[in-house]
């Protein structure tokens, strides 16, 4: 890979950008999507139409966090389809994979087929490297073959090198907010059970132990979530009722 492809100003203004996406995107979704499209705007060499996305594998499982277009989404969707490609390739062994033509390509051949169908001529895989098991790739596609030169890939390699650490953070983002969440939902569920209780306690003069027992043959009989019984009691007395926890903001 050769640094001296992207000019080093280019560099700075690069890694200023993408410390601003993380700063001024509100999730982690949003940060994913900033990201793929502006690397398909970066990287599209001259007078060539590029579309990106960026896969992950986590729990084995790869999927697709951003695209630049809906385009770029089929492509990943025919990988995952078909149990290999070039962004899995890439993922897996840690090196770039290119695809000059994809008219002449033999490797995962159900794949190529598949991707001739929808005007793609080449294809550039680039590996990111994130934290433990999980890995990453950009995937670039091009509407001509031999739609990526040697100083396209360098300039590609050089970007993944750099995004690498954004990404990280990103993902990073993505599980504190994802423990957030669901946090959050088990205080609310938590909030509205104690409410439930108390609400039962003053109807039927019962003790808690005698209240919560109510809520929970209701919930087997109806086969529903306790929490979601708890909420239709409390809904019941005062459809107006906000329930609130310090997670409210």
């Amino acid at each position: 890979m050769d640094a001296f492809s992207i000019p080093l100003e280019l560099q700075d203004s690069v890694a200023s950008r993408l410390q601003d996406m993380v700063l001024e995107t509100s999730d982690a979704e949003e940060f994913f999507q900033e990201l793929a499209i502006f690397s398909a705007s970066l990287l599209s060499p001259r007078g060539a139409e590029i579309f990106c996305n960026l896969s992950v594998v986590r729990h084995k499982k790869p999927v697709t966090v951003a695209c630049s277009t809906a385009r770029a989404r089929t492509m990943d969707e025919l990988q995952y389809a078909f149990g290999d490609g070039p962004g899995l390739s890439a993922m897996r062994t840690g090196t770039s994979v290119h695809v000059p033509d994809v008219s002449r390509e033999h490797r995962w051949p159900q794949y190529i087929r598949a991707v001739a169908d929808h005007a793609v001529g080449s294809i550039l895989a680039v590996p990111l490297q994130l934290e433990g098991a999980s890995t990453a790739a950009l995937n670039i596609y091009a509407s001509r073959i031999h739609g990526f030169a040697g100083s396209d890939i360098a300039r590609a390699e050089l970007f993944a090198e750099q995004s690498s650490k954004t990404l990280r953070l990103g993902l990073r983002l993505a599980r504190l907010q994802e423990a957030r969440d669901n946090l959050e939902a088990a205080m609310k569920g938590r909030t509205a059970i104690d409410v439930a209780v108390g609400v039962i306690m003053a109807q039927n003069r019962c003790s808690q132990e005698a209240a919560l027992a109510v809520l929970r043959k209701a919930s087997s009989s109806r086969n529903a979530k306790l929490r979601d019984v708890a909420a239709g009691v409390v809904e019941s007395v005062s459809p107006n009722a906000s329930l609130l926890t310090h997670f409210d903001e």
